[in-house]
């Protein structure tokens, strides 16, 4: 026997279109299977049969607007349509739950659910809105696997997502490598043709800025960049640093205003510990260091690389300025060892060579800081002493620091100290 298979009630929505119909005719359907899914501006649901049957004849198609009471199919739902045949039955893949009075809008895609677990929505890429079509029983299987559905090709009629659409997305994101960055993946670069623009020619990276450049990409997007700007009068430092240069030339040393630098950054690392110091892997601990190996920034023909010099604790500035040379020399000729560029504790970049009044360096990761230096500069400076302004020879400083381990008072504290360091050269040797 024949029974009329309607709409039943929507929650007062009028004119719903219908997005998908899940049977067809000669379909044997199980009691409160999905027949059709409907979509409105607000929510999406999906229309169960109320008995088992066989459909007979269909009543509506795909883009109909239907209302409560509207006919939906015919379907026989004799005894005989009960029996076991050879056509599979359509039964949901997880009970569907009758729709209630009034539908329940979706969750805005740029909301994770508090129940969304993490393997895949921590891994989740931000991507322009849309409208995604899928069943609510498709939505739910989404948000148990935490996927957004906007980033998710559907392969049903007019784009609607299936169960295995789903499945298929997130074998897909297993299979891409990890982000540097937990919890935050970057949208990848577009790719363009420049020579529709004019003429172009293509040059091969080195393989050190390769290298580098992943380097620093990882540990831009890793540690929350701080950086705090401050400038030393070392007016007195240079005068002596000259004055000494030719007997420093006499011990087989080039006395730069870097050797003297690494001596003042030990005092300061001395009194503030954290910026000598590395945050563990499960970012729980702080992990300080006994020693200073002060690492430092040197451009060689095939990019930036960072030799490290050990101990600076222990070795006057002579010293120092020694080994300055040496590891820059063999850097330029690719001669540096392996060891010879790890072990860092803090690291120096110094432009003061070339120019420039300040910048932001990146943090060498797992160091939490570095400090920049700009090209020093004769600035009038208030003397209260003489009620006049006088000329003093100014170091731009650039502190980057971690702000996970470092807060802005005690990277003032650091670049303050630094300063007077620098501003009284009776205070290095102290």
């Amino acid at each position: 026997m024949s029974q009329e298979i309607k709409v039943p009630d929507i929650g007062g929505f009028d004119s719903v279109e219908i997005i998908e119909i899940l049977v067809k005719v000669g379909d044997r359907v199980a009691a409160e299977a999905s027949l059709i899914t409907l979509e409105s501006d607000k929510a999406s649901m999906d229309i169960p049969c109320p008995v088992a049957g066989v459909v007979k004849e269909l009543k509506v198609k795909v883009g109909d607007k239907v209302s409560e009471g509207s006919l939906i199919l015919l379907l026989d739902a004799g005894e005989a349509a009960n029996k076991v045949a050879d056509k599979a039955v359509i039964a949901p893949a997880v009970p569907v739950i009758p729709p209630p009075s009034r539908p329940v809008p979706e969750v805005p895609a740029p909301i994770a659910p508090k129940a969304q677990p993490a393997p895949i929505a921590a891994r989740a890429e931000f991507a322009p809105e849309k409208q995604a079509h899928a069943s609510p029983s498709v939505r739910r299987f989404a948000r148990e696997l935490g996927v957004d559905l906007s980033r998710v090709k559907g392969s049903g009629p007019r784009g609607r997502i299936r169960t295995d659409d789903v499945q298929t997305w997130v074998k897909g994101e297993l299979g891409k490598p990890r982000s540097a960055a937990p919890g935050f993946a970057l949208p990848t670069a577009p790719s363009i043709d420049f020579s529709q623009f004019g003429g172009i020619e293509t040059k091969a990276l080195s393989r050190i800025k390769k290298l580098s450049g992943a380097n620093l990409h990882r540990n831009w997007i890793t540690a929350p960049h701080v950086t705090q700007f401050d400038a030393a009068d070392i007016t007195d430092l240079e005068a002596f640093r000259k004055e000494m240069q030719d007997d420093a030339a006499k011990k087989g040393a080039k006395l730069t205003m870097l050797a003297f630098l690494m001596k003042a950054v030990v005092n300061a690392l001395r009194t503030y510990p954290s910026f000598n110091a590395s945050l563990s892997a499960d970012g729980e601990t702080l992990i300080l260091k006994n020693y200073y190996h002060i690492g430092f920034a040197c451009e060689t023909p095939d990019g930036l690389v960072v030799p490290v010099i050990r101990d600076v604790d222990k070795k006057d500035v002579l010293e120092i300025a020694r080994n300055l040379a040496d590891l820059s020399n063999r850097a330029r000729e690719r001669k540096l060892k392996v060891e010879e560029m790890q072990g860092g504790s803090f690291t120096v970049s110094s432009l003061g060579g070339i120019g420039g009044t300040a910048f932001t360096p990146i943090i060498n990761c797992p160091e939490v800081a570095i400090l920049g230096v700009s090209r020093s500069s004769f600035e009038p400076i208030y003397d209260a002493a003489t009620k006049a302004f006088v000329p003093r020879l100014m170091l731009p400083l650039s502190l980057s620091y971690d702000h996970r381990v470092i807060d802005g008072a005690e990277g003032a504290r650091f670049t303050s100290h630094l300063r007077q360091m620098l501003s009284d050269v009776r205070r290095l040797l102290l």
